[in-house]
């Protein structure tokens, strides 16, 4: 029952986020929301007993929006449209909940001593050769949807990036012809 409310609880907060991406004019509130949405899915993968994508996901994935997200800070002066309100509160107290929730169910199998391996050793195999079996046979479809999720955003970032970069360079043409 608890992983039931678990995944509806993470794919709400996830669609969410999403959600706040598509729809916020703040290209940091965009990667902030980007970045949360990365972490609610590893909280998906560690439901499905996918450990290693999981603990992948937020490494690698969430890593590269958050580099993603420095790079929006660097080329774009986004702080002098932010207002505090209200809503950035609710944003805030929607990540702290969704982050102990994926605390509580973490440490939920611990609790009760049901904590074993799902997939037997094999002998003469490395444990990544077992990693990449799993990875590439039962978990590959997940896996791939994000990656492909983040391919979609860094190409977005480069997009927005390269507007920038154009009007800069329109601006500094105008003023030396000055």
């Amino acid at each position: 029952m608890i992983e039931l409310i678990a995944f509806y609880t993470f794919a709400f907060l996830t669609i969410a986020s999403f959600m706040v991406v598509v729809t916020s004019k703040n290209a940091l509130y965009s990667m902030s929301a980007l970045a949360s949405g990365m972490i609610l899915i590893s909280g998906l993968f560690f439901l499905l007993n996918a450990d290693f994508l999981g603990v992948v996901q937020l490494i690698v994935y969430t890593g590269a929006v958050i580099a993603l997200y420095a790079f929006a800070m660097i080329f774009f002066d986004t702080t002098k449209d932010i207002k505090e309100s209200k809503s950035s509160k609710m944003i805030f107290l929607l990540s702290a909940f969704s982050s102990i929730l994926l605390v509580l169910i973490m440490t939920m199998p611990m609790a009760s001593g049901e904590v074993s391996a799902l997939y037997p050793v094999h002998q003469g195999v490395g444990n990544a050769q077992d990693v990449g079996m799993v990875l590439f046979t039962k978990y590959l479809i997940p896996f791939e949807v994000a990656a492909v999720m983040l391919l979609v955003a860094m190409i977005g970032g480069i997009i927005m990036a390269g507007k920038k970069m154009d009007a800069n360079i329109n601006e500094m043409k105008e003023e030396l012809e000055k």
